[in-house]
């Protein structure tokens, strides 16, 4: 994951740039590599990116455990201090529950966040922190408030957790407006606020009252190199996958809010009506044994470990559908990260879900895929194999989604708005 080309185009603007201040920046965030899917990757990105610009980065964030929901077996101690392609990165060790409940996560990010504003900061220009994990962040900053030269701050914004809590049902009632209260306590008292897409802009400042004038859209970006596969039949037998059958892949995280159940019920009619149609379901969560246990004795559905880079690309571009699928209810509260991934492949995607959510807006803006109301098994399936059979549409859907990657999710633009924000913050507090 860290051993990548380099990019060519952000080389070309930093030679044109001019001589510009580096400055020394620590991110703040549970999530990093070697996770391979969720918010890691772009924080990754982001610091290794920064690195390569002349700043001094320094990333604090936990042990390696999403989305198993266990520490990666090979990271030991209580704290790691590495140096990682140009990047500082200090782990520390903390909580992790099984399973992941509301009070699980609670536990888990007073864990880190104790630590995480207990550790040496070497005196930023910034701090950014993600969100999640909010109370780290809230940790954070009421350390940070006490400095006494104290460093800008920026919130970076990839879930919304008060509308999140409602929507998976994971609080109601005053825990819930609770959450809502803590999150915009925190994202107030920062410099300023990052948010992944448009949609959330609304949110922030109606629901939260962050002034406008302080959120930025930074957009997430494509952080997968896409691949040619020379021989797809080689590859689907690689897998296991017949060339007679419609391969429906979905990758990632198997929680709660992706309400994967609908697929395996999916895979159930499926077999009813003996269709020549497989889902596959690439990844790990605190769902997959539950999900497992429903799809005992169905035969059309796989679940499959995570998968390394090469093989993750060539999965992709070897399935004949993408799988996006979200539980009923979700509506606005966070971005898929895969779907940055799956434009990149070239091959279609059906969205399961709300037709007014964000997934379907991105997807509509894309032209990358077809939408289907989330919590209808017979829909899922019927939207699957109607676009697997018509390989005109499907070729045009994948071409739209690696054109929307080239022109509204690239890597260089996006870490280009964000360094610009980080300067910002900066200079706002000179």
């Amino acid at each position: 994951m860290h051993d990548k080309p380099g990019d060519v185009s952000a080389t070309f603007e930093l030679s044109n740039r001019g001589p510009v201040e580096s400055l020394n920046i620590t991110i703040l965030g549970i999530n990093y590599a070697p996770e391979t899917t969720g918010i890691a990757p772009y924080m990754t990105d982001l610091a290794e990116s920064l690195g390569e610009r002349g700043h001094k980065v320094h990333v604090v964030t936990g042990y390696p455990h999403y989305p198993a929901w266990e520490i990666d077996a090979s990271y030991h101690g209580r704290s790691i201090d590495e140096v990682v392609n140009g990047v500082h990165v200090h782990r520390r060790r903390h909580f992790v529950p099984s399973p992941p409940n509301a009070l699980g996560r609670i536990k888990m990010e007073l864990s880190f966040g104790a630590r995480a504003a207990s550790s040496g900061w070497n005196t930023p220009d910034v701090i950014v922190c993600t969100s999640p994990a909010l109370l780290a962040t809230a940790m954070v900053l009421g350390r940070a408030r006490l400095t006494p030269k104290r460093p800008a701050i920026g919130v970076w914004v990839h879930d919304l957790y008060g509308q999140g809590v409602v929507e998976t049902g994971a609080m109601t009632g005053r825990s819930a407006r609770a959450t809502s209260r803590l999150e915009a306590a925190v994202v107030k008292s920062a410099d300023g606020i990052a948010v992944v897409h448009d949609r959330f802009v609304d949110h922030v400042v109606n629901e939260l009252h962050v002034p406008r004038e302080r959120v930025t859209v930074v957009r997430n970006w494509t952080h997968v190199t896409p691949i040619d596969v020379d021989d797809l039949t080689a590859a689907r037998t690689k897998f296991g996958w017949s060339p007679d059958e419609t391969i429906v892949l979905h990758t990632g995280n198997m929680g709660v809010k992706q309400g994967l159940e609908n697929v395996v019920e999916a895979a159930r009619l499926a077999d009813e009506q003996s269709l020549p149609i497989r889902f596959v379901l690439v990844g790990d969560g605190n769902q997959r044994p539950n999900l497992e246990a429903a799809a005992v004795g169905v035969d059309r559905i796989d679940f499959v470990r995570p998968l390394d880079d090469q093989d993750f690309r060539t999965a992709m571009a070897a399935a004949d559908v993408l799988l996006v699928n979200e539980a009923p209810g979700i509506v606005g509260m966070a971005v898929p990260s895969k779907l940055t991934s799956y434009f990149s492949s070239g091959t279609p995607i059906v969205a399961a879900t709300d037709v007014a959510s964000t997934t379907a807006d991105e997807i509509r803006a894309s032209g990358a895929g077809v939408v289907t109301q989330n919590g209808d098994p017979a829909g899922l399936l019927s939207a699957a194999l109607q676009l697997a059979g018509d390989a005109e549409t499907s070729a045009r859907l994948g071409a739209a989604g690696v054109h929307y990657c080239a022109t509204s999710v690239g890597k260089t633009a996006s870490i280009d708005k964000c360094e610009k924000w980080i300067r910002e913050l900066v200079a706002g507090r000179s």
